[in-house]
């Protein structure tokens, strides 16, 4: 009974990975085929592979999608510790209601939150474009910082960083050496999140662009009507494993500032 149960569960867990993976598996698979159509194969080809990075308008949007990514990620990095440390602090009522707030934005609908942005950025006058599309980003994805950061706050010693202090030890120097290396795998979390958020977003971007800005996702979007290209499957096919590569590196870090 006992291996016949472990014999269910391993089948149980091989068909969650099977079903979460196999159409990434898909993806790679016809980002090497050289027929245009995906239910043929035509051999095996690194075409596509070359033609994308001389393809101006999907490398332009890649170059606007990852730029905007990178710089939201940083500055939801920064605000969301900031936030995490204000949170840590309350008393036990506002700290439920903040962090209440703060689950929001991500229980939140993303259509609801798009024409929110859209409608708060007509009032203010805002024109959209580059700097819309940043705001929009950086405000859904500092809920993700918060939460990554205020796990590694609540099991943090206060008493490390007050023992620094008394050793002379400025605020910020005790800060740098003692509290930051404490919190940096919740940060570097937060971090990946907000970029991947960032990354796979298209309804708040598709609200909050102009004709003029363009991402990965609103191109593809844009292609889906006349067929996507083979081209995309391999940007795709290189977007996940770069992620992969940097998910790893991430672990790595994580586990030798632990064992520091």
């Amino acid at each position: 009974m006992v291996k016949a149960g472990n014999a269910l569960k391993k089948l149980y867990i091989g068909l969650i990975i099977f079903f979460l993976y196999a159409p990434i598996l898909v993806l790679l698979v016809l980002s090497f085929n050289k027929s245009r159509f995906r239910n043929h194969w035509g051999g095996f080809t690194l075409e596509w592979y070359r033609s994308l990075f001389s393809n101006d308008e999907v490398m332009s949007a890649l170059w606007t999608t990852l730029l905007i990514a990178l710089i939201a990620a940083f500055l939801a990095s920064v605000i969301g510790t900031a936030a995490a440390f204000a949170i840590n602090k309350m008393k036990k009522v506002p700290k439920a209601m903040f962090l209440g707030i703060t689950n929001i934005p991500m229980l939140n609908a993303d259509i609801v939150t798009a024409i929110s942005l859209m409608l708060l950025f007509m009032a203010l006058g805002f024109s959209f474009g580059f700097f819309s599309v940043l705001l929009a980003h950086i405000t859904f994805s500092i809920p993700y910082v918060v939460l990554s950061v205020l796990p590694k706050l609540s099991q943090m010693s206060r008493s490390n960083y007050e023992a620094a202090l008394d050793l002379g030890a400025t605020p910020f120097q005790a800060f740098r050496k003692v509290v930051f290396p404490e919190i940096l795998p919740g940060v570097l979390s937060g971090f990946m999140l907000a970029f991947t958020m960032s990354l796979d977003d298209f309804i708040i971007t598709w609200f909050t662009t102009s004709p003029d800005i363009h991402t990965l996702s609103t191109v593809i979007y844009a292609m889906q009507r006349r067929g996507i290209h083979p081209e995309i499957y391999a940007l795709s096919s290189l977007m996940f494993i770069v992620i992969v590569i940097l998910l790893i590196l991430c672990g790595r870090t994580q586990n030798k500032i632990q064992k520091k």
